[in-house]
């Protein structure tokens, strides 16, 4: 089983969006896919009960009680950890020893980049980040390309000693989508494979990592 925990401090920078729909890439290449939801306010698994009735379907563990590793499959082949929102690394061990790699989204504002820094520094002194056998990246999300606030936040992501591997545009079509258990990838209009290119360099740095 391949896991990739998504993870964040700041509350709203979007892990619950980028879990989901990393899962449905997932299952709709035919992986049998688990969404371990550890974040209390449950959106990953109400998203996961509504897309129950696809063949892309994907199975909820509450990951916010004791044992819930029996609850997995033992044939499961990826697992997306949506974490618990504004944890610590320390806060995160149990995922952290699982995790294969680990995203870590942020939205382009001075407050969500600083309540980053300290994460990532809290990420940085875990053993197995440390001795590079857990790779970390950053995401850009709820970014508005022709901004100079977005241009301006994804720079200083640049500068930061992990590497930025996707930019996902502000758009209301994940909030929609998210209601119905979909995805990006559930759809094939012209519209939305605009966003689904905004997903490929971090599909590919997954695919490295994994």
């Amino acid at each position: 089983m391949r896991t990739v925990l998504v993870a964040s401090s700041k509350g709203g920078a979007g892990k619950s969006t980028i879990a989901t729909n990393l899962a449905a890439h997932f299952a709709l290449e035919g992986k049998r896919t688990v969404m371990i939801d550890a974040d209390r306010q449950k959106s990953s698994t109400h998203w996961s009960e509504k897309r129950a009735g696809l063949s892309s379907a994907v199975l909820p563990i509450d990951a916010t009680r004791r044992g819930w590793e029996k609850h997995v499959p033992g044939d499961t082949q990826f697992a997306v950890i949506d974490a618990p929102a504004g944890s610590m690394a320390d806060d995160l061990e149990a995922f952290l020893e699982r995790a294969d790699a680990v995203l870590v989204p942020v939205n382009p504002s001075m407050i969500d980049l600083e309540a980053t820094v300290p994460f990532l520094d809290s990420l940085a002194a875990h053993p197995r980040v440390k001795k590079g056998k857990l790779p970390v990246a950053l995401v850009g999300n709820r970014l508005k390309p022709w901004t100079s606030a977005s241009q301006q936040a994804m720079g200083q992501l640049k500068s930061w000693p992990y590497p930025l591997v996707g930019q996902l545009r502000d758009t209301q079509a994940y909030v929609l989508m998210v209601a119905l258990g979909k995805s990006v990838f559930d759809y094939h209009s012209e519209q939305i494979r605009g966003h689904q290119d905004d997903w490929a360099p971090l599909l590919k740095w997954l695919r490295k990592a994994l």
